[in-house]
């Protein structure tokens, strides 16, 4: 592994992401904030700070680039009520029933040297249980240390991986190390 293969793991096992990002075009943040007001272009308006006529010119496409001032309520706005929501919802959804996906590139080991179960870097995707999910969110929301939140996602990826859900190999201890990118989906 280089120098900048270890840089880019490090930057990408700092970003855990659970949601998908909010809108970024003027259009889609105004279309978005604009069904958070109940389809009101007045009251858009008025939270946003400018004319109805704005809000309109916006939404129908007329205006694309808005001033610096819009761009930041326009922002402001859309990540005050995208995020909670969103990360709401997900966060219920994966904790009761539907779990995680979780992809990566790590090094997994856990075996000698020599065997078919040996450590070497693996690309997995799996489907963590509605448990493992509430744990990693729960670490998450505790403000959890990067450190822990790995320790959470590999014994995740250890138990439906490696040790099919308990049974199989249930006392296997798996090594979860040099993860160069990971992906969290709900």
């Amino acid at each position: 592994m280089t120098a900048d293969d270890v840089q880019r793991a490090a930057r990408t096992r700092s970003k855990i992401l659970f949601t998908r990002a909010a809108p970024k075009s003027a259009r889609a943040q105004m279309k978005f904030l604009r069904t958070r007001e109940k389809g009101s272009t007045k009251t858009l308006a008025e939270r946003l700070g400018v004319s109805r006529k704005t809000v309109q010119r916006y939404l129908s496409g007329a205006s694309t680039k808005p001033n610096k001032q819009l761009q930041e309520a326009l922002v402001q706005e859309t990540e005050s009520e995208w995020q909670p929501q969103v990360r709401a919802r997900a966060r219920q959804r994966a904790a009761s029933s539907g779990g995680l996906i979780i992809s990566c590139r790590a090094y997994f080991g856990f075996g000698p040297e020599g065997t078919s179960d040996a450590g070497r870097v693996r690309d997995i995707m799996v489907a963590v249980t509605p448990s493992h999910a509430a744990a990693i969110i729960a670490a998450q929301e505790d403000g959890a240390t990067e450190s822990d939140l790995h320790d959470a996602v590999a014994e995740a990826i250890a138990d439906a991986y490696f040790r099919q859900g308990g049974c199989g190999r249930a006392g296997l201890e798996v090594k979860f190390a040099d993860v160069e990118w990971l992906n969290i989906a709900f």
